[in-house]
């Protein structure tokens, strides 16, 4: 614990459901809930005026739109929140090269290491100026805690939320929690909770008068020593800048259960790809392959298995993870598949690999590509089927599309139909006359899309055939430091 409030945490108010929203001007104000949009998807975000209809991150999305049916639901676009949180990471750093980022919405700040901050004066007015430089470079707002450890940092952000700041003076800490809720402690989850309050222990203050003794007697002596000293609100952990990364991993969830083995593997083997993606962007190779299988009935199975030396080679997880597959029951449906790599070094011993590779190896990376430009997830959010396609997209293209198309004459060839594109909520459209916008909504072999910018008034909303020519997907439009090319005049 320090003398003075030192350390900051900041939280991002609703982060993506806010970027939405600033990318989005149709949608400022209004109820917007970010995550999958298929039967199996999950809310990642919902923005305050979401939230007021009882929605929530870590909701099944269906359940939302129960609560909330009039609210705009969007896929998530990671790119651009990694864009913008790293324009807030690098304010952040101007306070302080001791920054240790926790997600792209969230991060601890050593404020005396920066020389920003001694006293509760300065820290109060470092977090203040913080606040405003988000916003004017962002057009969002983030919640500031400050204390004197981390963990009341966080405690302290979380109830400034949202777009607040609050400062908990050193010596009283103890007044400040003892009425609060012991799920407001870090690591007390719903059975821990649970736990306690069967034990008649809700809040932190009752936390504290239970003693050390009696809290290590009901859950042990790792957690209840842990769980005494926070309800004391100690905690000497430091700001630490590089946080090292334990595994890379990519998981998803089907809109409906796979049964067919060949598809599985198929899936199985985009995974892997995926995911040596993430590892090679993370600067990082491993040696423990680990394969994630939830079936029909909810059980979920781990397999994995270590190589002789850390790879970042495509070819070599997709065999691993093929291998360990064929050792897994999937008799009455998949419905969530997931690849990972543990074991990770900054170093490849692609050599070592030689012998287990074989002839196979060839063939299966001929199958697939690299999945460098591959997304990851959010964390803790499971996207849609493999195929990306939500609630909004479209299974089949216009009614009547090639009837009466003339059959083949013997020997030729039959004609081969043209792709269905599928278009899902939020993701970002360009049309050839009316220039940048995104997707509303699709079916019935129609996409209906908005065109509008950030910093632009809300824009017209117009109707296209799924297969028009002039519309094509594009990269989202930064929200920082935008700027309109020749001819993006979108209408408004």
């Amino acid at each position: 614990m320090r003398a003075a409030p030192t350390i900051m945490h900041l939280d991002m108010d609703a982060f993506y459901a806010s970027v939405e929203q600033g990318s989005k001007p149709s949608l400022r104000g209004k109820a917007v809930i970010v995550g999958g949009l298929g039967p199996r998807g999950v809310v990642a975000t919902a923005s305050y005026e979401a939230r007021r209809f009882g929605v929530h991150s870590a909701m099944p999305t269906a359940q939302a739109r129960r609560l909330c049916p009039n609210g705009a639901y969007l896929i998530p676009r990671f790119s651009l929140y990694r864009e913008v949180s790293e324009t807030v990471m690098g304010l952040l750093r101007e306070l302080s090269p001791l920054v240790e980022p926790l997600s792209l919405d969230e991060a601890f700040v050593d404020l005396e290491a920066g020389g920003t901050a001694f006293d509760s004066a300065g820290a109060r007015a470092a977090g203040e100026r913080l606040r405003a430089d988000i916003t004017a470079a962002t057009g969002l707002s983030g919640s500031v805690g400050l204390a004197g450890s981390k963990m009341l940092a966080k405690v302290a952000s979380e109830e400034a939320k949202p777009d607040g700041l609050l400062l908990i003076e050193p010596g009283t800490e103890r007044e400040l929690l003892a009425p609060m809720s012991v799920r407001t402690l870090p690591g007390v989850g719903p059975a821990t909770g649970e736990h306690l309050r069967r034990a008649g222990i809700t809040t932190v203050g009752e936390l504290a008068r239970a003693g050390e003794d009696e809290l290590v007697r009901m859950v042990g002596r790792a957690h209840g020593v842990g769980l005494y000293r926070m309800a004391l609100g100690l905690d000497d952990r430091p700001v630490v800048a590089e946080r090292d990364a334990k595994s890379v991993s990519v998981e998803d969830t089907f809109d409906v259960d796979l049964h067919d083995r060949v598809r599985i593997r198929s899936e199985v083997q985009r995974l892997a790809d995926r995911c040596v993606g993430r590892l090679r962007a993370s600067g990082h190779s491993g040696r423990t392959i680990v394969l994630k299988v939830r079936r029909y009935d909810f059980s979920t199975l781990t397999r994995s298995e270590t190589l002789r030396g850390p790879t970042d080679d495509a070819s070599v997880v997709r065999e691993a993870a093929a291998r360990l597959l064929e050792g897994v029951d999937t008799t009455g449906g998949v419905r969530l598949l997931g690849v990972g790599v543990t074991g990770l070094a900054d170093y490849t011993q692609e050599d070592l690999f030689a012998q287990a590779l074989g002839a196979g190896a060839d063939a299966l990376g001929e199958a697939g590509g690299e999945g460098e430009d591959a997304e990851p997830e959010a964390e803790g959010v499971a996207p849609d089927g493999a195929a990306g396609a939500g609630e909004a997209d479209v299974v089949g293209g216009d009614e009547g599309a090639g009837s009466g198309a003339a059959p083949a004459a013997p020997g030729e060839p039959e004609p081969q139909a043209a792709p269905v594109r599928h278009w899902a909520a939020g993701s970002d459209v360009r049309h050839a006359v009316y220039g940048p916008g995104w997707v509303q909504g699709s079916g019935v072999g129609r996409v209906t899309v908005r065109f509008e910018r950030p910093g632009s008034p809300p824009g017209r909303v117009r109707t296209f055939r799924l297969d028009d020519l002039e519309l094509e997907a594009s990269d989202p439009l930064p929200l920082v430091g935008w700027r309109p090319a020749d001819g993006d005049g979108a209408e408004s």
